[in-house]
């Protein structure tokens, strides 16, 4: 009888085969819907993750006690290169979990595998459902073209006590062949009916130039 926590083996037989193949499409699966849990994901990564443990899987078991094959595999491997776009902390997170498992579904370590998975996934759908530190809306982005003759410095501070709880000066960028200043602004404001007001008075101050008021870059968003 095979024994679904540990297995030590030389031959892959077809019953171990499609057993452990099963499980690694099963909980890739899994994966891929847990993840996607009130996320938008693209097709393309959604079928990564569905698909990548029993890739995972399947080089572990052609690996399994042969050195040279081993050999070949890494070589193979090292022409590959990866171009895209770096990831967030959840998706790497989500592809280190679809490599684990097929890694324990490759050397027969099922129930670890699946309790992997369950743990994994549950803590992500738990963390997804918690409101966000931020998910009142009142934390803002705000960029402002004001003309060199002004104190950046200074120059809203009256606008902002008005307006806003907290505010700082994030960056300052001169354009324009050096006539305008670019001011970067992280602001929490106290009303955020009252968007429109602060940015009229904004606009007055700076003669009209441009002014932006965007979301706040979220933490989940941060690149690893």
């Amino acid at each position: 009888m095979l024994d679904l926590t540990t297995a030590d083996f030389t031959t892959v037989t077809n019953g171990t085969l499609l057993l452990s193949s099963l499980v690694s499409i099963v909980l890739g699966v899994i994966i891929a819907a847990s993840f996607n849990f009130r996320n938008k994901k693209s097709r393309g990564f959604l079928m990564t993750l569905s698909v990548l443990p029993f890739i995972v899987q399947i080089v572990i078991m052609l690996v399994n006690g042969n050195v040279g094959t081993g050999v070949a595999v890494m070589g193979a491997f090292s022409l590959v290169r990866f171009r895209s776009v770096p990831g967030n902390a959840k998706d790497i997170c989500s592809i280190f979990l679809a490599m684990a498992v097929g890694l324990a579904t490759g050397t027969m370590h099922l129930i670890l595998a699946s309790l992997a998975v369950i743990v994994v996934c549950a803590l992500n759908i738990v963390f997804t459902l918690i409101p966000e530190n931020n998910a009142s809306g009142t934390e803002k982005e705000l960029t402002v073209l004001i003309p060199e003759s002004l104190d950046y410095a200074s120059v809203f501070d009256d606008i902002f006590e008005n307006y806003t709880t907290q505010n700082e000066l994030t960056q300052v960028k001169t354009v324009n062949m050096g006539s305008l200043y670019k001011l970067k602004y992280t602001i929490k404001l106290k009303d955020k009916t009252k968007e429109k007001e602060m940015l009229d008075e904004i606009r007055v101050r700076n003669g009209n130039l441009e002014v932006i008021c965007s979301r706040a870059k979220e933490i989940e968003g941060e690149q690893l």
